[in-house]
């Protein structure tokens, strides 16, 4: 294969690594295997379009990206529908959709594993045409992102940290948003907290990552309660993979979601993989199977 990847020097765990010695591991590990690949370190602000550019390529089997759950979205969003491949480093703070693709989260394994590694087709979604690979979400989570954003923080325990105190915070305001949802033609009138949609239903028992990539349907959770004490506890449920459980939240599957807002307010009230994103007043949410081509371990359980 012909592979190159783009490493965030400040995204998530690379700001303390050495990333030359990255780099050249990177290097023996995929030339061992009979690949080619070049290897770029780049600032934040380089990262996107780089990350266009090479999408771009007719070339290219694999464009590789090493860095946070943002970094891995937006290289995702450039080769969706595309015949380039999307590799995954793990290096950010909660790797959800590496650990959906059964990469091993430790960067050195994953780099081997990855070196023999081989192709496959998973599902990615859209709103309004803008790709994501793991959650958009109204409500809560975006008054939490938005907390969160005034807080320093220098290291992934120092984010860790922010996202708790921002969960406190934004619980204790606990904004509610009126909204008409339609699922799969299906339409109702809402005011809750919280509405989080999934590219695949989560899994049980684990961080809110989804098992099976390739099954073709949304997870769409809806927070019926009102009370705060719930409120944080569906949010600690979800974090934990406890949601079936709570019986404050509805969750259901479907090919297609549209969400209509009226609100006054628009700026920075929805998030796209943890980014911030203007919520429009209509929001049309679709699952593309088979729509991402992505690089595995030999052993994932994706076919």
């Amino acid at each position: 294969m012909k592979v190159h990847a783009l490493l965030n020097r400040g995204g998530g765990t690379l700001r303390t690594l050495d990333l030359d010695i990255l780099s050249a591991l990177i290097c023996d590990e995929f030339r061992m295997h009979g690949h080619e690949i070049e290897v770029d370190l780049l600032s934040g602000e380089e990262l996107i379009g780089s990350i266009r550019e090479h999408s771009e390529r007719s070339d290219l089997d694999v464009l590789m990206v090493g860095g946070g759950d943002g970094t891995v979205s937006a290289a995702a969003a450039a080769v969706a529908h595309s015949p380039v491949a999307l590799g995954v480093l793990p290096a950010g703070t909660m790797n959800l959709f590496a650990r959906s693709l059964q990469i091993p989260l430790e960067l050195e394994q994953a780099i081997r594993a990855l070196s023999t590694g081989r192709i496959v087709e998973v599902d990615i979604a859209s709103v309004n045409d803008e790709f994501f690979i793991h959650q958009f979400a109204v409500g809560l989570h975006a008054r939490m992102v938005r907390t969160r954003d005034k807080i320093d923080y220098g290291s992934k325990v120092g984010k860790m940290w922010a996202s708790v105190k921002a969960v406190v915070s934004a619980v204790r305001s606990l904004p509610l948003v009126d909204l008409e949802i339609e699922i799969d033609g299906k339409r109702e009138s809402i005011r809750t907290p919280a509405v989080a949609i999934s590219n695949n239903l989560y899994g049980d028992g684990h961080l809110p990552f989804a098992d099976d990539p390739q099954a073709g349907r949304l997870g769409i959770y809806l927070m019926r309660s009102h009370d705060r004490a719930a409120m944080l506890k569906m949010t600690m449920d979800m974090m934990r993979g406890a949601w079936k459980a709570n019986k404050d939240l509805t969750v259901t599957e479907a090919d297609s979601i549209r969400i209509v807002y009226g609100g006054r307010k628009t700026h920075s009230r929805a998030v796209m993989d943890g980014e911030l994103k203007n919520l429009d007043r209509v929001s049309d949410v679709t699952i593309h199977r088979r729509g991402l081509k992505v690089l595995v371990p030999e052993s994932a359980t994706i076919d």
